[in-house]
């Protein structure tokens, strides 16, 4: 699990090195697609994918859409235009979009702070509450890094739950300073639509956009998707070749970040829109004005400058959920999407009036932008390329490199070391408010956690550092499958372990989860015989009692009242309190004769009266 989304970065990357092109031999002009069969069944075996089914769109007409390989590898099942897909961050535009027709109605303003229509939402700091606007989240300039592991590791059913998770977000740039991708800051535009109309995310885009656009086979949920008679199974890759079957991801509640579902013509009518000025069969679906600004440059991505060996690529900006492109002279408007076992592209050339969608079942995947630049390449004729073989020879490159930079490497690992408590310390619920809660479990003789869906091993690495393994149900641990990031646990004062350091997002410092011991299952019989009152030495007297016919509670003078929970055998830690314990003292015949205060200050002992 931490390595996909390492994983998802890395193909970002390569992504945007299959923009480069090279002059080559001229294609023919009679006919844009005339042996593209060939050179499409040559691109799946080279990347061993299962399918994949792409859409062309000139004006308002499909020009071309055929499906590829299969969307049930292990029962031959082919792809056709019609097979669904998730196409995943490409939802992005939609709900954008649903901003945009929003403010041509008159109910809200982009320019406006997103707290004038959220105002239950909080940010890190006060400037980023009164500063950041509707537009700064369109176009991911918040100063926000990407903390996509609080959505995608502990998911949500809720959006106010993932909501309050950003006020214990930090930011890693000042607001406007540079271009960060956050997902959650497409979350918040589909709640502000929730808010304005009353009605959810789902139904907005489906009303305004899905249902105009003839869509009626996109939806928004695994359920749905599942549903569908034609819709593609996900899969992955296995040690660079071997194809194999993932589970879909349920993206809940984080849904108008990624979770709609569609097919190349369902999606071909929706480029057709943005082609032909927002119109769709002479009717406008998308205001002609938010058009132009959505895809303007509302924010500069990277330099973008052009390099001697591809003089013809060059900028890179964002508008409203749309990545911006000179491709070979030609202006490209274009979203990505990732999502376990599918990747997707989006693009149209505005001034060219076509549009071309990729949809592939294959996760992480090279392949939607090999086959766009090659059909782009045909459509506006311009020299031959070989895309495929390009980036093949640019991944062959990176491989090697990362094998020449292994053997350079060289290990911080501190031998014959071994952690500092017995492994039964270190289990326990850890907590970060802006991310949730995962579990470390003991089994047998090793560390288990518990992530979202995910088990990991945590082999120890050194000293109280430890390495996480994903455990596949069916494989078993890969050893080999190495994750560059650790797990360091922490200790208080007193040398109890209180925590977890890990570096979920890389441009901040390493996230502390705070422990709390695992709550266990106790009857109202037995906490009562720990009511009573005890004598602190004197000092105070300390009340123990039941509340609501079910919590016990300790009161010391002075202090606020605190709710204890059972954590081992007349042991209760105090809930609010991290690292504070009482245990009691109890006869033989389970009679309470005392107790005391565990605190990393020290402990406090107090008779009972």
């Amino acid at each position: 699990m931490i390595k996909k989304l390492l994983l998802a970065s890395i193909m970002l990357a390569v992504f945007v090195f299959a923009n480069a092109q090279k002059k080559n031999k001229p294609i023919s002009k009679a006919d844009p697609f005339a042996g593209l069969d060939t050179t499409f069944e040559r691109i799946l075996s080279d990347w061993h994918a299962a399918g994949f089914a792409v859409a062309v769109v000139e004006k308002d007409k499909v020009i071309y859409a055929k499906g590829f390989g299969y969307r049930d590898l292990e029962n031959k099942i082919p792809v056709t235009p019609n097979t669904l897909f998730a196409i995943g961050s490409c939802t992005k535009a939609f709900t954008a979009s649903i901003l945009g027709i929003l403010q041509k109605d008159g109910k809200l303003e982009l320019n406006k702070p997103v707290r004038n229509y959220l105002p239950e939402l909080k940010f890190f700091n006060d400037n980023m509450n009164n500063q950041i606007q509707l537009v700064d989240m369109m176009s991911h300039r918040t100063g926000l890094p990407r903390h996509d592991y609080s959505w995608y590791a502990f998911p949500s059913s809720s959006r106010d739950s993932l909501m309050k998770r950003i006020q214990y977000m930090e930011p890693s740039y000042g607001l406007r300073e540079k271009w960060q991708y956050n997902n959650f800051m497409f979350l918040l535009q589909g709640m502000v639509a929730e808010k304005i109309t009353g009605t959810s995310w789902e139904n907005n885009v489906q009303e305004k956009i899905f249902k105009p656009l003839g869509m009626n086979s996109s939806n928004f949920s695994i359920t749905d998707l599942q549903k569908n008679k034609d819709a593609s199974l996900g899969y992955g890759l296995k040690k660079d070749s071997i194809i194999k079957k993932l589970d879909y991801y349920n993206i809940n509640a984080m849904g108008p970040a990624g979770s709609i579902n569609s097919n190349v013509l369902d999606m071909a009518n929706w480029v057709s829109t943005w082609i032909n000025g927002g119109k769709f069969n002479g009717k406008e679906i998308i205001p002609a004005g938010y058009m132009n600004e959505a895809m303007g440059a509302q924010m500069v991505v990277g330099t973008g400058l052009p390099t001697k060996e591809r003089p013809d690529v060059f900028f890179s900006n964002y508008g409203f959920g749309w990545m911006l492109a000179s491709y070979k002279g030609h202006f490209r408007v274009e979203h990505g999407g990732n999502i376990d076992g599918f990747s997707a592209s989006t693009c149209f050339f505005p001034s060219d009036s076509v549009g071309i969608i990729v949809l592939t079942n294959q996760n992480g995947s090279s392949m939607p932008s090999i086959i766009r630049n090659t059909i782009a390449d045909r459509i506006l004729k311009l020299p031959y390329f070989d895309w495929n073989e390009d980036l093949k020879k640019s991944v062959a490159k990176a491989k090697l490199a990362e094998k020449e930079g292994q053997k350079s490497k060289v290990s911080n690992q501190k031998l014959n070391t071994h952690p500092s408590h017995p492994l039964k310390d270190y289990e326990g619920l850890y907590n970060h408010p802006g991310y949730g809660t995962f579990e470390v479990s003991l089994r047998n003789d090793s560390l288990i956690c518990y992530m979202g869906k995910d088990v990991l091993w945590l082999k120890n690495y050194h000293y109280d550092i430890f390495e996480p393994f994903d455990i596949d149900p069916k494989d078993g641990i890969d050893t080999t499958d190495r994750s560059p990031t650790r797990v360091a646990f922490q200790m208080n004062e007193a040398g109890d372990i209180n925590g977890i350091k890990i570096a979920l997002e890389p441009t901040l410092p390493e996230l502390k989860f705070d422990k709390t011991p695992k709550p266990k299952e106790i009857t109202v019989d037995d906490l009562k015989k720990y009511i009573g009152e005890y004598d602190l030495a004197g000092a105070a007297l300390v009340k123990v009692y039941i509340k609501n016919n079910k919590t016990l509670f300790v009161f010391v003078p002075g202090q606020p009242e605190y709710e204890l929970v059972a954590v081992e055998k007349d042991k209760f830690s105090l809930k609010v309190l991290n690292g504070y314990f009482v245990q009691f003292d109890l006869t033989d015949k389970g009679v309470s004769t005392g107790l005391t205060f565990i605190q990393p200050n020290g402990n406090f002992k107090a008779k009972k009266k």
